[in-house]
């Protein structure tokens, strides 16, 4: 692709929501967002204290004249400008995603949200109206889902080489609420995860579920119809839910299972991910990024890497260094930020459009369905079916 800079004049300019000076996903969105040129981070709303946004926004780089105090000033002032922001990039607490989004569509905005993009289905539904409604880009930065080799793994199924498929599984296991952190001295980062109004319908499924979901849905290229789950908490006494472990059913039959959880002591943000076809199967694990094992049947199982020169060129132009020098999640992230840009830019100079696979408003809906689904599933036992996104 070419760079932003050489069609456009300029990079795209970001306005950020969230992601102060102690948060790590607003120096990973940020830094990502840079990576290549494509977006300049010029403005943002960095705390809901009006006067610690405006303070932190020039510790961290901004300009002081667009360090704001909260949304409205930012929006506002920013339509004012001769050279406004193009889009928004949200990263507040999982409470507070929908009313910036709505916020930054009405302005006529992109949007990169982070997740889970709502609270629930029906909020979801209607940012998916909204965008439509708008003309404007809906990203959700589900950064396992951008890697070459995950990219890789939906192109092989897509060309048919595992055949017809019949068996998706998916896993992420982490340690982070392994101990009891409801005893611990309550940051306000703790505060509001370990608060059930503010972190999600279900915790693990805001957290880390959402990614691992997405992940199966993206690869395999299937949405989800039902789902039998097992939900709850893994520490007792705790009333978070920290542990979904489900079944699925899959478009066309295909079968699969997830199992997520933040209470596995000794967890490392582990997410694998296995797709089984009529023909073989293919596996990836973030443990070891940049390769994909592929084993047919008959065949000798191959390990392919990123950069490798076979690879077909929208993979390779996921990934920026020769094979054997690692890239990780900044990359991923980058690759989202890249993506949507160059969509923005063809349809602002009016080009043919070519539709990125990041992450979209409708998958996000779709997650939103399911985690409802997996919460119902518990609560009267048994297979459930997942909500279908409406007509729109």
């Amino acid at each position: 692709m070419a760079g932003i800079r050489e069609r456009f004049g300029r990079p795209l300019r970001l306005g950020v929501i969230g992601g102060g000076p102690e948060s790590w996903i607003g120096v990973m969105h940020r830094t990502a967002a840079e990576l290549d040129g494509a977006w300049r981070a010029v403005a943002g709303v960095f705390s809901s204290d009006p006067a610690r946004s405006r303070a932190v926004g020039p510790a961290m780089g901004f300009d002081v004249a667009r360090s704001y105090g909260d949304l409205s000033e930012m929006l506002e002032r920013e339509r004012q400008r001769p050279d406004p922001i193009d889009g928004v990039a949200i990263m507040t607490p999982n409470d507070m995603h929908y009313g910036p989004a709505v916020a930054a569509l009405e302005a006529g905005l992109d949007v990169v949200c982070d997740k889970p993009v709502t609270h629930d289905f029906a909020e979801a539904c209607d940012l998916v109206a909204r965008t439509k409604r708008q003309g404007r880009l809906f990203a959700i930065a589900h950064g396992y889902s951008a890697y070459p080799m995950t990219r890789l793994a939906r192109h092989l199924v897509r060309d048919g080489v595992l055949g017809d498929l019949r068996l998706v599984r998916v896993e992420y296991i982490q340690s982070g609420l392994a101990t009891r952190l409801e005893d611990a001295p309550q940051t306000n980062r703790l505060r509001w995860i370990l608060d059930e109004k503010r972190s999600g319908l279900a915790l693990v499924m805001s957290a880390i579920g959402c990614h691992a979901q997405h992940l199966a849905c993206f690869a395999s290229g299937l949405r989800i119809k039902r789902v039998a789950a097992d939900v709850a908490a893994l520490l007792p006494g705790r009333r978070v839910i920290d542990y979904v472990s489900a079944l699925i059913e899959f478009e066309r039959g295909v079968r699969g299972t997830m199992t997520v959880t933040q209470a596995a002591a000794g967890g490392e943000n582990d997410i694998r991910l296995s797709i089984c076809g009529e023909k073989g199967m293919l596996e990836w694990s973030q443990r070891e990024v940049s390769y994909l094992r592929l084993a047919l049947n008959g065949e000798p199982a191959r390990i392919i890497g990123r950069g490798d020169p076979f690879l077909p060129p929208e993979i390779i132009a996921a990934g920026r260094a020769p094979r054997g020098h690692p890239e990780g999640l900044r990359e991923a992230f980058a690759n989202i930020y890249v993506e949507v840009a160059h969509e923005r830019m063809a349809l602002a100079l009016k080009e043919p459009v070519t539709h990125y696979p990041y992450p979209r408003i409708e998958d996000g809906a779709h997650t939103m369905a399911f985690i409802e689904a997996c919460l119902a599933s518990q609560q009267r036992g048994g297979w459930v079916d997942v909500a279908p996104l409406p007509d729109l």
